[in-house]
């Protein structure tokens, strides 16, 4: 048995569609950090993407982190992946004004913020998230060789 839908009804539930591939980008991320014995969470991002492509995603993200936590008033310490994503993520921290520490053991002083992420291509499109103790950010984008542009709202989920 064939559903036959009017071309109207379909045009109804692309925002369906789009909740419901928000919601998976969700369930998908959720497991893809771990937790090691520095409390820090390990990053990933494949290195497949591009520098141009890197560098508009994590632009693009910092400066949302930026609204959520302040921008440039703390010390970010960065566990990365070595991936272009990784390098361009510091990159852009580093011009909104935060310091930036990869490689060493902070004292957790209550200016630091531990930062990881997690990129991975998800149906033609990648998913970024930065996660935060207090913040977590995501989002789908379109990459290109030229760089990379928004395909979802911004999904913010705050701890308390």
């Amino acid at each position: 048995m064939m559903l036959n839908f009017p071309r109207h009804s379909v045009k109804r539930l692309r925002p369906i569609y789009c909740l419901v591939a928000v919601g998976t980008l969700g369930i998908l991320l959720s497991g893809c950090q771990s937790m090691d014995t520095d409390r820090l969470v390990s990053s990933a991002a494949p290195p497949e993407i591009s520098g141009p492509a890197a560098g508009a995603i994590a632009g693009d993200m910092v400066s949302r982190l930026a609204e959520q936590i302040g921008q440039g008033k703390a010390t970010v310490v960065l566990k990365q992946d070595g991936s272009p994503f990784g390098q361009a993520l510091e990159a852009a921290l580093k011009g909104w004004g935060y310091a930036v520490v990869t490689d060493q053991k902070t004292d957790g002083g209550a200016a630091v913020i531990p930062l990881a992420y997690v990129v991975m291509p998800y149906d033609g499109q990648v998913l970024a998230r930065l996660s935060t103790s207090s913040v977590e950010l995501g989002r789908a984008y379109i990459v290109t060789t030229s760089g990379a542009t928004p395909a979802s709202a911004l999904s913010l989920m705050r701890r308390g």
